[in-house]
């Protein structure tokens, strides 16, 4: 009887897990309308007044999306200021909702790729995760591969739906 070969271990196929670029650390939303005035406009002193007194270490080593969740007035430099106070004390900080918090943490991860490693080679991204990788992720990776990599596919190695495929020259 002849020994099963394992052809996909065996492979070059290289497979990216979008889910272990995946931040395990809690997510906070700081919103802004808690500082404005009827739900409505900013007033400076007063902001500027309530940051001081906020104690920011609630954010230490967390995520925090900075946002407004009202139709208002907030001036582009009050997320500024919120994140002056952020930086050093939360783990990663943006300004917009949970979402495109999501999104730049996946972008800062995609970006530390070794591209170098996935030259030539067959590259499978992983579909199925248990932790939620956003599509966004899904379309970087493949932007940050193609050229690269000598093909493209999505799915698990011994079962995959192929994208693209380097021509040949």
């Amino acid at each position: 009887m002849s020994e099963i070969v394992n052809r996909v271990a065996n492979s070059p196929i290289i497979t990216i897990d979008l889910e272990t670029f995946y931040k395990k650390e809690e997510r906070v939303f700081f919103d802004l309308k808690e500082y404005l005035f009827q739900e409505l406009v900013l007033k400076e002193a007063d902001f500027r007044k309530a940051l001081k007194e906020l104690d920011w270490e609630q954010y230490r080593d967390k995520y925090v999306a900075v946002g407004c969740t009202v139709d208002a007035i907030v001036p582009t430099w009050a997320y500024m200021l919120v994140m002056t106070y952020l930086v050093g004390v939360a783990k990663e900080s943006s300004v917009g909702n949970l979402n495109d918090l999501e999104q730049y943490l996946f972008q800062k991860a995609l970006s530390e790729l070794s591209l170098d490693d996935f030259e030539g080679r067959p590259v499978v991204v992983k579909g199925c995760s248990k932790f939620p990788v956003p599509l966004f992720a899904y379309g970087e990776v493949v932007k940050l591969l193609k050229g690269k990599a000598k093909s493209i596919m999505y799915g698990e190695p011994c079962s995959t739906v192929p994208l693209y495929k380097q021509p040949k020259k």
